[in-house]
């Protein structure tokens, strides 16, 4: 078995990480592994340096890849010797003397408070199954602020409906609770009946499901949001992710700590979290016409 092999089933079975996220960190290192040999680098993947490395980092720039994609790949990299390192495959990790080129920082899009009202309280969703279901999946996202793969693998008895609470399972594996509106509560019990007369006892387990009846993938969920999120905003970008930087603003500016956000979110650490500090200006504004005399 190959050493790229091996490094698939350690992020698979011990790291346990999404599929998503598999797929990426596999393309990377296949697309440096074609490198070397193009290269005439014979002696392995894992016995790469630093110089090579920086070669490659030029070759993708000139190609024109961007370079938070290059940060990203190198990012796939740095995570491959680690493991080569703790398993004796080489004595360091060429990637940790490597400079890469400067990240122009990127602000998380949201959707307006306004925009989201208009949306559960003005939009007309379609009658029956279809509309409570598309109800269900916006409250969710914007409600909970859960990740796109995190909603796909919703189960129905992760929903706690005399807690009014819900078990996600996250990136790497981990659970965590999460509270929910109070009127996701009727919505829950009114798609759950819909889905019930609609297929019956089929497919039960998972929450979400699509016209037909079977579990819902990533694009079924993203055209669903790009489609109503057209009817109230004009962000560029229009995806479940967006919901989820508008769930984590709206409560920053109305005052929920940092912290608590970052549990919400399932982030593993503060820093992730912190990116919402800056999108925070309605907050700053209040505060600003609050407090200066001039304002």
């Amino acid at each position: 078995m190959s050493i790229l092999s091996r490094y698939t089933q350690y992020l698979q079975y011990e790291k346990r990480l999404s599929p998503n996220t598999l797929l990426a960190y596999g393309k990377d290192l296949e697309q440096f592994d074609l490198f070397l040999s193009l290269q005439g680098f014979e002696d392995g993947i894992h016995k790469s340096d630093t110089g090579i490395i920086r070669f490659w980092v030029v070759s993708l720039l000139e190609s024109g890849i961007s370079a938070r994609s290059t940060h990203r790949k190198i990012s796939s990299l740095r995570r491959f010797f680690r493991y080569c390192l703790q398993n004796g495959l080489c004595s360091e990790n060429p990637v940790d003397g490597l400079v890469l080129p400067k990240l122009e920082k990127r602000l998380p899009v949201f959707v307006d408070e306004e925009a989201m009202r208009i949306l559960f309280e003005d939009i007309e969703f379609p009658v029956g199954f279809r509309g409570c279901r598309d109800r269900l999946v916006l409250e969710l996202f914007y409600g909970t602020g859960i990740r796109l793969s995190e909603l796909i693998n919703l189960k129905v008895e992760d929903f706690d409906l005399s807690g009014g609470l819900i078990k996600v399972t996250g990136k790497g594996g981990k659970d965590r609770i999460i509270p929910f509106p109070k009127e996701m509560h009727d919505v829950f019990i009114e798609y759950e009946s819909m889905k019930l007369g609609e297929f019956g006892e089929y497919n039960k387990g998972y929450l979400i499901l699509t016209d037909a009846g079977k579990s819902v993938y990533p694009k079924f969920v993203y055209r669903l949001v790009n489609m109503y999120l057209s009817y109230v905003t004009t962000v560029s970008k229009k995806s479940p992710h967006i919901l989820r930087h508008s769930f984590a603003t709206h409560l920053l500016n109305r005052g929920a700590d940092l912290n608590a956000i970052k549990e919400l979110l399932g982030h593993a650490n503060l820093s992730a979290t912190q990116v919402y500090t800056h999108t925070s200006f309605d907050k700053l504004k209040r505060v600003f016409q609050q407090a200066h005399p001039r304002a």
